[in-house]
Order: C-alpha cells, then sequence, then structure tokens
C-alpha cells in the first residue's frame, strides 16, 4: 500500500504538482517517526482530523486573528499548507504523529514567534523536544546542536538562546499536538498563547 502510495507522489511531483503534506507524511513514516505512547494518548482528538487550509481565505481575516498571521507568514515566507490527499487517509490514521507534526509545524512557527532561520527552527525543535513527542526528536535535537552553528555561524547566539527558550515554552506549554488550531483560525494570536500557556 505505501509503495503505491509513493509511486502516486512521485507522479505528482513530475507532473509538476507536488502535495507537500503527502510528501511530508510519507517521509516521516519512511524515517520510523513514532509517538510515544503518553503522546498517543493525547493526539486521539485529531486522529483522521486535516482539514485543508486556505491561505487567501485567511489573508482576509483581521490582522492580529491567529488565521491571518499564520497566512502572513506562510506567503512571507513563499511557503505552502501541508494538506494531505484523499489517498493519504489510510496513513494519516495509522501514523497520526507524522501527519499532525508535520501540518502544524508552519503554525508552531507563529505561535512560539521563531523564524525560519536555522535559530527559528532550532527553537520550535526544542519545544518539541520538551513537549515530549518522540524519542526520534531528540536525536535531531542533538544533530542540530551540532551542525547548525556550523551551517550558520552569524546565528550561533541566537541559535543557543532559542534552543533554550524553546525547551523553556515547550514545558510550560500546554500539549500543542493535540489541538484542533484549524478551528481556532478566527481568535486573535494573542489570545490562542495566552489559553495555551505560550507566554514569555
Amino acid at each position: 500500500m505505501k509503495l503505491k502510495q509513493l509511486r502516486t507522489v512521485f507522479q505528482e511531483v513530475a507532473r509538476g504538482n507536488p502535495n507537500l503534506g503527502d510528501i511530508a507524511i510519507l517521509k516521516a513514516d519512511a524515517l520510523g517517526a513514532r509517538a510515544h505512547p503518553d503522546a498517543i494518548a493525547k493526539l486521539q482528538p485529531v486522529v483522521g482530523y486535516h482539514p485543508p487550509v486556505d491561505l487567501d481565505a485567511l489573508m482576509a481575516l483581521p490582522e492580529g486573528s491567529f488565521g491571518y498571521e499564520y497566512a502572513h507568514h506562510m506567503r512571507r515566507n513563499k511557503l505552502q499548507p501541508f494538506n494531505v490527499s484523499p489517498g493519504m487517509a489510510a496513513l494519516a490514521q495509522e501514523n497520526v504523529f507524522a501527519l499532525r507534526y508535520a501540518v502544524t509545524h508552519d503554525i508552531f512557527h507563529v505561535l512560539l514567534g521563531f523564524d525560519t532561520s536555522y535559530a527559528g527552527e532550532m527553537g520550535v525543535l526544542a519545544f518539541a523536544v520538551a513537549q515530549d513527542y518522540s524519542r526520534l526528536q531528540r536525536v535531531g535535537l542533538w544533530m542540530a546542536t551540532v551542525l547548525y552553528p556550523v551551517l550558520a555561524p552569524g546565528q550561533m547566539r541566537q541559535i543557543a538562546r532559542n534552543r533554550r527558550r524553546g525547551y523553556a515554552l515547550g514545558k510550560q506549554a500546554k500539549f500543542l499536538l493535540g489541538y484542533r488550531f484549524e478551528e481556532m483560525w478566527e481568535r486573535s494570536l494573542h489570545e490562542v498563547r495566552q489559553e495555551l500557556n505560550l507566554l514569555d
């Protein structure tokens, strides 16, 4: 089944229509991305939940709203949401962690206030490790701690700061991966951060 799904994704990429959500979930699944048993229980509210995200509609929301700020982040960084095709529904159901982490990655950037630089990615990864989603992410954090300062020496101090801040936020925040953020778009970003215990 996974081979068939992989073939379909490659065909769409060859046609110039890559579905980033499909690619992300297949990649995570192939790398063995699995959540801790405790995290799996907390992910039950989002099992089978992957609504499509329309950036144009979100850009029409008021400035300061969660949805507008997310869409603005995506447009500013020339990113597309990780929407998932119906053909991936079975795999999405089987590995909800792989799906949800991929789909919400850029949402985390907005909620945590980290940009998309190496330093920003370090902050998001440290947050995920502190939330204890998956053992594999601890390995990723160790590798990033070694590699990111080499790849971006000018960001060395910010990388270290973001690692500390991301980890601290992860410890104090609610379990973010189980939230249906797509139902919060119209609320103010500040209000959502406050509810999730994400204010410094």
